[in-house]
């Protein structure tokens, strides 16, 4: 019996792979705009992430809690219901149109920059305080001390968990199936709504998303490895 299902697993496995085989290439289609999507997003988050993480930190009243306020509203929604917002609302409201591709990115950047600004943030508290204070002895003014000393520094101690937020957006393009965008989830539905197989068609889908974070999960131990600090610490994830 033993014998008999591993043989009709055994010949589920090759059917599968005869019949996905040619399909590949167009999944890889869509497995680029979803490289392309996540990594526009991510540089977004990333800038949007710098400036609000130091503004966290800032002590600046005014500022400090404009940022926080960013960070907490982006936080405590859902990333579906943001689209939703960018893609169908903002055009009823302002006559502003997006592009399927362009609000996915947008709205991923955004989403992005909030959780970035936290990662920023401990990573700026990872540095101890006695080097912002060296800057402004020597003359730096508190911007220039960040620019120059503390985020250098701070970007280096948190990439495990940047790329680690690269990661969650490069999973969540998917969402963006319910605008229209044919990214990489998007082109594996239109081969299973033709063919009604389903369970092959997202088990390939599933499987190029693993490739694709065990690629990027190998090259940032690399990056990491070269870009180490001594004595600091790693900090700062996703919540």
């Amino acid at each position: 019996m033993v014998f008999e299902w591993l043989s009709n697993f055994w010949h589920w496995i090759v059917s599968t792979i005869e019949f996905m085989w040619d399909k590949i290439p167009f999944l890889l289609e869509g497995a680029k705009l979803t490289i392309y999507i996540a990594t526009m997003a991510f540089f977004i988050g990333l800038a949007i992430g710098v400036i609000m993480g130091i503004l966290r930190v800032s002590g600046i009243g005014v500022l400090e809690k404009i940022a926080t306020l960013y960070v907490e509203l982006i936080r405590g929604t859902p990333l579906v219901v943001q689209i939703l917002i960018v893609y169908f609302g903002i055009p009823i409201v302002t006559g502003l149109r997006f592009d399927p591709i362009l609000a996915g990115i947008l709205t991923m950047g955004l989403n992005s920059g909030a959780y970035q600004a936290e990662i920023v943030r401990s990573g700026i508290k990872g540095i101890p305080r006695g080097q912002l204070e060296a800057a402004e002895s020597l003359g730096f003014t508190y911007w220039q001390s960040m620019r120059y000393v503390i985020i250098p520094q701070a970007i280096r101690i948190v990439i495990p968990a940047l790329v680690n937020e690269y990661a969650t957006i490069l999973k969540d393009t998917s969402i963006l199936i319910i605008i229209g965008v044919a990214e990489l989830t998007r082109k594996g539905q239109y081969i299973a709504a033709w063919s009604f197989r389903y369970f092959e068609v997202y088990i390939t889908v599933a499987l190029i998303y693993l490739i694709m974070v065990l690629l990027i999960s190998r090259a940032a131990r690399i990056l990491e490895r070269k870009l180490r600090i001594p004595g600091l610490g790693v900090t700062g994830a996703r919540i």
